[in-house]
């Protein structure tokens, strides 16, 4: 399971990287090699930075249901029941006197 978060962690950051001036000068390299016209290619690598950038969303709802999955069979408690559980402590400690 490890395995698997740790491999879409590198994939995570493989898209990020691709991101901005990086992506736009590869799909300007690529639309010029496919002989585009400039509004052609202003197009393409317009739909490329959306295609990227859905893709990089997605890898990151994936890695974020990994953590969750992990934490979850690690029975690691959530922040939420953390809190619940510091404010029933103070409740507690009012209450008994503490």
């Amino acid at each position: 399971m490890f395995q698997q978060l740790e491999k879409m962690l590198h994939l995570s950051a493989g898209l990020a990287s691709l991101g901005g001036e990086k992506l736009e000068a590869m799909g300007k390299k690529i639309a010029e090699e496919a002989k585009l016209s400039e509004t052609e290619s202003k197009a393409f690598v317009d739909d490329l930075k959306k295609r990227s950038e859905g893709a990089k969303e997605a890898v990151e709802k994936k890695v974020k249901e990994g953590v969750d999955a992990a934490l979850k069979k690690l029975d690691v408690p959530t922040r939420a029941e953390v809190r619940a559980l510091e404010e029933r402590l103070a409740r507690l400690e009012q209450k008994g006197g503490a």
